[in-house]
């Protein structure tokens, strides 16, 4: 306990607050959400589905912040994820691995802010499609992160 304790020195009383506050349950698959649709993707709203592209919505909560308020870079990542595994996602067939990603971050996004994430595939080739995100301030248009997005997927055999 002594390691965790010393981690925690020179955290406010706020964030320590916050921190204890938070419970883990174990999880109960097809009853309840695990942690991670709990914290992470809570809140993607999706507006449009379209052949090869998706459009959402996501409005930055606090769980996903850092001290100052702005939109943690993981948390961007998680969304590129996301958002482009659902470009390429198919029904009835194993969910697609992500195999690497490339994401400029050009701007931040700031707690309560509403961003439009927009992805679209860009090819396919046998069991590899390319996705590209992008995330903006729906207030203001600006261009918060960019995303390459490549995975993998295993395709029904054609025997």
């Amino acid at each position: 306990m002594e390691k965790p304790k010393a981690l925690m020195e020179g955290t406010s009383k706020e964030e320590l607050e916050i921190l204890s506050s938070l419970t883990f349950h174990p999880h109960r698959v097809s009853v309840e959400s695990s942690f991670y649709e709990y914290y992470a993707v809570r809140g993607i709203r999706v507006d449009r589905v379209e052949p090869g592209a998706v459009s959402c919505t996501f409005k930055v909560p606090r769980r996903l912040t850092d001290r100052d308020g702005i939109l943690a870079s993981g948390a961007i990542a998680n969304l590129v994820d996301e958002v482009g595994g659902a470009v390429v996602y198919v029904e009835g067939l194993p969910m697609n691995v992500s195999v690497d990603m490339s994401i400029s971050y050009l701007s931040t996004a700031k707690l309560n802010d509403e961003l439009e994430i927009t992805g679209r595939c860009l090819g396919k080739r046998g069991s590899y499609s390319g996705t590209s995100v992008l995330v903006r301030n729906k207030m203001t248009g600006e261009l918060i992160a960019e995303g390459r997005h490549s995975l993998f997927g295993k395709h029904v055999s054609k025997m």
